[in-house]
């Protein structure tokens, strides 16, 4: 008689295989679906924060639209990489941001930097989705932005009667905050002066930060708060 070692084990994994899939049918085990994440949709933008010496912070706002057969929950984890300088970042659902808009799943981080505060580089971003059952995908993503950015960093001057924007961004917010620092109210601004009652701000607000953008280059700049007296 003759023994066929991989006949044998092709029939044993058939087996198995039916076995599994027989208990995933009569028990609806979610845990059984072995599809990989889906990156619907992503971006990079580079955000420029108020810094020491009147310098600024780069950090880079990472988002994606997720998708996962068996919900986002099932969502683990979250890789950023820069192959060619040989960097990566790790993001996991205890730690990033979750947002949900028409139907859809963005999560994602605002705090992409370096760990010395230097420069982020430029070019091609590798993101990898994993969920918890170990499945993985990945999307690409560049982010080709001035190396030095296209205006000066701009300035917000506010009290209860007068605010005064110093900025040759295209685009001006302003982000109010309320006592406890949570975000109460945001508005785009036309004029760059002009009596505080014109902006109509909340009542709770009690700081205010300005949040300039070019969209064009997919930058922006986010000063400090600066409290309404």
């Amino acid at each position: 008689m003759n023994y066929n070692y991989n006949d044998n084990m092709n029939s044993l994994f058939l087996r198995t295989t039916g076995i599994i899939f027989t208990i995933c049918l009569l028990f609806g085990f979610i845990s059984c679906s072995r599809e990989e994440p889906e990156i619907v949709f992503g971006f990079i933008e580079l955000v420029l924060y108020s810094g020491r010496d009147n310098n600024y912070e780069e950090r880079y706002s990472f988002f994606i639209m997720a998708n996962d057969d068996d919900g986002v929950d099932n969502l683990s984890e979250l890789y950023l990489y820069h192959d060619r300088e040989g960097l990566r970042w790790l993001l996991t659902s205890d730690d990033w941001i979750r947002h949900e808009e028409d139907g859809m799943d963005w999560i994602g981080s605002r705090s992409i930097a370096m760990h010395d505060g230097s420069t982020l580089p430029r070019g091609q971003y590798r993101a990898v989705l994993v969920n918890r059952g170990g499945e993985s995908t990945e999307r690409r993503f560049t982010y080709d932005g001035p190396l030095t950015p296209p205006h000066p960093f701009p300035s917000l001057s506010i009290s209860v009667s007068n605010y005064r924007i110093d900025s040759q961004y295209p685009v001006n917010h302003l982000v109010g905050y309320d006592m406890q620092g949570r975000v109460a109210q945001s508005l785009t601004v036309t004029e760059n002066e002009g009596a505080t009652s014109s902006l109509r701000l909340s009542s709770n607000v009690r700081s205010v930060a300005l949040w300039a953008e070019n969209p064009e280059f997919h930058i922006s700049a986010f000063t400090e708060a600066v409290p309404l007296r």
